[in-house]
């Protein structure tokens, strides 16, 4: 493992720690996209779902873990132990939208067509996309706590370090998967506005709002 790869997922385990934390911290999950973090449940389901059958190493299936059990914990904190601070009236993206053509998209699109494979490139397409409610809910409230534009920058972060990741195992390991690179292009697309503001505005000690 390289350490942009290491890094990357540190920083996407900080994102997870901070939103949980947030959460448990304010007994709160306002301005919280559950969507999105049905989304990212989904995600971690369908792309360790060999976990019981396939190792890798201790680290790997230790961080498989980790991320269903959070992933599930932040559903289970929105929908459950802190419904009545959820913002159903703002989180009103559709996810059929970003499921449908997703899943199609994985058996159209796949390195091979078997059931693993197709459930593995269908969490990397949706995962590149599963922010979205989160990004339309902000701008539809107009702005994100400070602790939420942390969640977002360390997720954002996670995915821009596993494109560089991408570029070194390319150069230095002559491995590609165009599935995954492109999947991160269009994800880290999706957080480029959001680094400008973030860096301009959150960092300066300033709220951070998107454009409705």
């Amino acid at each position: 493992m390289n350490l942009f790869r290491l890094i990357g997922d540190l920083s996407h385990l900080l994102a997870i720690i901070i939103l949980v934390w947030k959460i448990w911290k304010t007994k709160s999950c306002a301005g919280i996209s559950g969507k999105s973090q049905v989304l990212f449940a989904l995600v971690f389901t369908t792309r360790y779902v060999d976990l019981f059958i396939s190792f890798i190493s201790v680290y790997n299936s230790v961080m498989k873990v980790v991320y269903i059990l959070c992933a599930y914990i932040t559903v289970y904190l929105i929908y459950i132990r802190f419904k009545a601070t959820y913002d159903s009236n703002h989180d009103t993206f559709r996810m059929e939208f970003l499921v449908v053509p997703v899943g199609g998209l994985a058996f159209l699109v796949n390195h091979d067509f078997t059931p693993l494979e197709i459930l593995w490139t269908f969490s990397i397409y949706l995962e590149s996309i599963a922010i979205l409610p989160q990004l339309f809910m902000i701008s539809k409230t107009g702005e994100a706590e400070t602790i939420t534009s942390h969640y977002l920058f360390a997720l954002g972060a996670y995915r821009a370090l596993y494109l560089v990741n991408w570029v070194y195992r390319f150069y230095f390991e002559g491995f590609f998967d165009l599935i995954a690179i492109v999947a991160g292009v269009v994800q880290t697309i999706l957080y480029c506005d959001f680094f400008y503001l973030y860096i301009t505005k959150v960092l300066r000690g300033k709220s951070l709002s998107l454009p409705a």
